[in-house]
């Protein structure tokens, strides 16, 4: 397996706006306090430009230099950006998006169709290596992961401080969109959610 390549996708740390159940895709909250065993050994992460990514990398993985990417953030969620399901549950555009978010978008937002193409695009810049770790949010780990799968996105589950390991039997077959034949997940906190 010394040819195999491994993807690490780690979910940020919760935010106030995260607690809350708000939408907070490109809002720039920072992450509330938390504790993890750090990571020492890693030497470069990569993973969203927002501030909620860069801090919860840098409690990870103190060591590393972190390579910011903005395709690689949140769906943008427009003018619904900090508000809560019980706050739009009655406008029809949003029932209209729960139904079906690949193909609509939220007013001055993305679809996840069009978070899904930016972050394809993000991906065409990973590091080189056998091995790669990324600090994302719950969107762009979720479709990842149903990529690699080959399963659906509202399957996915991307728990806040979660590490999923996708492993490849080579650099190659993650690049030309193979499924991946191993993954799992362990929490990288104490309480395992954050």
């Amino acid at each position: 397996m010394d040819e195999s390549f491994v993807l690490r996708l780690i979910r940020h740390a919760p935010t106030r706006g995260n607690e809350q159940k708000r939408y907070i895709g490109w809002t720039d909250e920072s992450v509330l306090p938390f504790k993890a065993k750090p990571d020492l050994q890693i030497k470069e992460v990569m993973g969203s430009d927002l501030k909620r990514c860069r801090e919860t990398a840098a409690v990870l993985f103190p060591n590393a230099a972190y390579r910011a990417n903005r395709e690689l953030r949140e769906c943008h969620f427009g003018q619904w950006e900090m508000k809560t399901y019980e706050q739009l549950k009655d406008t029809q555009r949003y029932r209209d998006w729960i139904d079906d978010p690949w193909n609509i978008s939220p007013p001055s937002g993305e679809s996840l169709k069009d978070m899904a193409e930016r972050v394809e695009r993000g991906m065409l810049k990973l590091p080189s290596g056998k091995e790669v770790t990324l600090v994302l949010h719950g969107g762009p780990i979720r479709y990842l992961i149903a990529r690699a799968l080959g399963e659906k996105f509202q399957d996915q589950i991307a728990l806040h401080g979660g590490c999923h390991t996708l492993i490849w039997p080579s650099r190659q077959a993650f690049e030309e969109r193979a499924l991946c034949t191993s993954f799992s997940v362990e929490p990288l906190t104490a309480n395992g959610n954050m």
